[in-house]
């Protein structure tokens, strides 16, 4: 028997937000040591290509997958997956979620304050925010419960990031997004884990993902990255994919309500000064 711990076939991944990025190579990696993956998105058909590689690539790692394109935080349509989801595994006699990723990167990215009133970030903007990027979570894991989809066993992952403690232009909205996050990781973490359910935030270190790019100055943020990182290099989808698997192992059973960095060291090292840096290698 090899070494590498594989999962069971019974056994499949929710991944919110699978189509790029972190939960894009998470629902790879995981397919690929043998989970079947369920993945949540919101794509037009601009975008559909780089989902239907992410598909392909599943299927040829021999994991069965289901993709719903749709908005995350609706509640309608949260429901009628989780439905879905719950109809599946009733002719699927064993089923089970082992793995959930929230991993939603759609905020609004504007000032708290300005000259003029209608370039500050409005009341929608910073609701829409927090409930797409943080409270979200909450209501997939409670649809996921009261339908029986969860058992003990199971590992619930949310990215965040050093915004939840550092402050960034632009980022308000998002940056109070991601420290409620990791509040309600922190929460599940205490409630759940009478059921045997674990609950990590993972701190991946500066990546250059399509939700990065979207952030105003996203140049001077890799290339600040990779000059502060011991390893001398930016952190990648494949690191957080790796460690993420790691994690959803049956040893890593104690391991909970933590917030577990996956950036080389990179949040831990203070400020830099770039002055004289005119390029990136």
């Amino acid at each position: 028997m090899s070494r590498e711990q594989r999962f069971k076939p019974s056994e499949w991944a929710l991944i919110l937000g699978a189509s790029s990025g972190f939960g894009g190579a998470t629902a790879v990696e995981l397919a690929k040591k043998g989970m079947n993956i369920f993945g949540v998105h919101l794509d037009r058909q601009a975008t559909m290509p780089a989902v239907n590689q992410i598909i392909r690539d599943i299927k040829h790692a021999g994991s069965k997958t289901v993709f719903f394109n749709i908005n995350a935080a609706d509640s309608i349509k949260r429901n009628e997956t989780l439905d879905e989801i719950q109809e599946r595994f009733l002719s699927e006699q064993g089923s089970t979620i082992k793995v959930v990723v929230h991993s939603l990167a759609f905020g609004t990215l504007k000032t708290f304050i300005a000259k003029k009133p209608l370039d500050e970030i409005t009341q929608a903007q910073m609701e829409m925010t927090l409930d797409v990027m943080a409270h979200s979570l909450v209501y997939w894991v409670q649809g996921l419960l009261s339908r029986n989809l969860m058992r003990s066993g199971a590992r619930i992952f949310a990215m965040t990031s050093s915004g939840a403690h550092n402050v960034i232009p632009m980022y308000g909205a998002i940056s109070a997004a991601k420290a409620a996050l990791e509040s309600h990781i922190r929460q599940l973490a205490m409630e759940l884990g009478p059921l045997g359910i674990t609950s990590n935030a993972i701190l991946a270190g500066v990546t250059d993902t399509p939700a990065l790019r979207k952030i105003p100055g996203f140049v001077n943020m890799l290339h600040t990255a990779k000059f502060k990182n011991p390893q001398q290099r930016l952190t990648s989808p494949e690191d957080v994919a790796r460690a993420i698997s790691l994690l959803s192992q049956d040893d890593s059973y104690f391991i909970s309500g933590n917030i577990i960095g996956v950036d080389g060291g990179e949040d831990k090292v203070g400020h830099v000064s770039l002055k004289g840096s005119s390029h990136i290698e």
